[in-house]
């Protein structure tokens, strides 16, 4: 198992690395303070949302994956589904990371997701 940041510690590392080069971050929901959950929602311009969590994998270690994007058909499904998740687990972060090629900041190769 890989050992695990205090969510409030990796969500206000991931705040400021964007801030620092240019882009924009923000908490949307705060979770538990060392355990919760913590989801991305990435943009680039406010555009393309596509949320990321982290699942847990067969070897034990958690990687981030591509849980849902917006649909520009029904752009309100994308926050509907983030409010769902939000209510389902009330110790969820939500955080956003608005930047150009937003997945280098969790890790993730962009389209790799």
């Amino acid at each position: 198992m890989e050992a695990r940041l205090p969510a409030h510690l990796e969500v206000s590392a991931l705040i400021r690395r964007v801030n620092a080069e240019g882009g924009f971050a923000t908490v949307l929901a705060k979770g538990e303070h060392d355990a919760g959950t913590i989801l991305a929602v990435l943009s680039h311009n406010g555009s393309g949302l596509r949320l990321y969590e982290r699942m847990p994998e067969l070897d034990g270690t958690r990687r981030w994956r591509c849980a849902r994007t917006q649909d520009p058909e029904d752009p309100f499904e994308f926050q509907d589904y983030v409010d769902r998740r939000r209510h389902q687990d009330p110790d969820v972060w939500i955080v956003e990371l608005d930047a150009a090629d937003a997945e280098r900041f969790i890790g993730v190769e962009p389209g790799a997701g």
